[in-house]
C-alpha cells in the first residue's frame, strides 16, 4: 500500500482536466500537492481550489515539461520548498486529431516530446531520492491508444504506445534496484475533460466516453493499492486477445466498434482556443 496521507503528490498539467481533477482528490485525501503546468493563471486558480478543498501545504510552479533545464530547476525549488516527492503522476499531454498529411512537423515533435520525452526527464528527476529512499510511485498516463492505432492520431496513438512501453521497462529495471518504487500505467479511452471534444462511440454501453471523476478515483485508488495497470472500461481488456486476428480482420472489429470513426468530428480545445491543451 501506497500512503496517501502527508505525501508529497507532484501532477504535471495539473491546472485542468484530469490533471486537476486527481490533485483535488489527493489534497481530500490529505497529501501535500504540487502542480505543474504552463498555465500560470490556471495553476493560481487550481492551487486555490487545492487549499479549499483542505490541502493547505498546496504548491504551484510553472513549468515546460519539455524543457529539462526548468524541471531541474523547478525539482530543485520543490525539494527545497516542499520536500522529496513521493507519488509522481505524468500526466500532461497534448492531442492534435488529424490525418498524418495534415499535420506539421511541430505537431508532431510536439506530441512526443509532451507524450512520451516529458515521463523520461521527470522521472529521472525523481527517481533518485526515490530509489535512495527505496521507496516512491510513478504513475504514467498513457491511453487506449496505446493499445490500438486510430485514424487521426496516428502521433498520439504512437507517443502513448511509447508510454506503455516506457512503464513496463521502468516497472521491471525498479523491481531490481528499488522494489520500493512502484509505477502504474493508466490506459483509459476517451474522456470528457474538453481535450477530446468532439469525439464518438458507436456502442456506449461497451466503449463509454469516460467522465474524469472516474477516472481520477480510479487512479488515486491504483495509487494507494501500488497497482500496476488501470485499463477502463473493462472491454479493452479483450484488445490483446484480438490481436491473434490477422490485421484486415482486426480491422473489421475496429471499424465495427466504431473506432476509426470515433475522431470523424472531433474539435478539441486547441482548435478552439488556437493553443495546444494539456490533459
Amino acid at each position: 500500500m501506497t500512503t496517501i496521507q502527508n505525501a508529497t503528490v507532484l501532477v504535471t498539467g495539473g491546472a485542468s482536466g484530469i490533471g486537476r481533477n486527481m490533485a483535488l482528490r489527493f489534497a481530500r485525501r490529505g497529501a501535500r500537492v504540487v502542480i505543474w503546468d504552463i498555465n500560470p493563471a490556471g495553476l493560481e486558480a487550481t492551487v486555490a481550489e487545492l487549499k479549499a478543498a483542505g490541502s493547505g501545504d498546496a504548491h504551484a510552479y510553472q513549468c515546460d515539461v519539455t524543457d529539462t533545464g526548468m524541471i531541474s530547476e523547478r525539482i530543485s525549488q520543490v525539494h527545497a520548498e516542499v520536500g522529496d516527492v513521493d507519488v509522481l503522476i505524468n500526466n500532461a499531454g497534448v492531442v492534435s486529431g488529424d490525418y498524418l498529411l495534415a499535420l506539421t512537423d511541430e505537431q508532431i515533435r510536439r506530441t512526443f516530446e509532451v507524450n512520451t520525452l516529458s515521463l523520461f526527464w521527470m522521472a529521472r528527476a525523481v527517481l533518485p531520492s526515490m530509489v535512495e529512499r527505496n521507496a516512491g510511485h510513478i504513475v504514467n498516463i498513457a491511453s487506449a491508444s496505446g493499445f490500438t492505432g486510430v485514424a487521426k492520431l496516428s502521433d498520439y496513438a504512437a507517443s502513448k504506445w511509447a508510454v506503455i512501453g516506457f512503464d513496463e521497462s521502468l516497472r521491471v529495471e525498479l523491481h531490481q534496484i528499488a522494489p520500493g518504487v512502484r509505477t502504474t500505467v493508466v490506459c483509459p479511452y476517451y474522456i470528457n475533460t474538453g481535450m477530446f471534444e468532439g469525439v464518438k462511440t458507436r456502442f456506449s454501453w461497451l466503449l463509454p466516453i469516460l467522465e474524469e471523476d472516474d477516472v481520477a478515483e480510479r487512479v488515486l485508488g491504483a495509487v494507494q493499492r501500488n497497482r500496476s495497470r488501470v485499463v477502463m472500461p473493462p472491454f479493452l481488456k479483450l484488445v490483446p486477445v484480438t490481436r491473434l486476428l490477422p490485421p484486415k480482420l482486426f480491422d473489421v472489429v475496429a471499424n465495427f466498434l466504431g473506432v476509426n470513426r470515433s475522431m470523424e468530428d472531433f474539435v478539441g480545445r486547441a482548435r478552439s482556443t488556437k493553443r495546444l491543451e494539456r490533459t
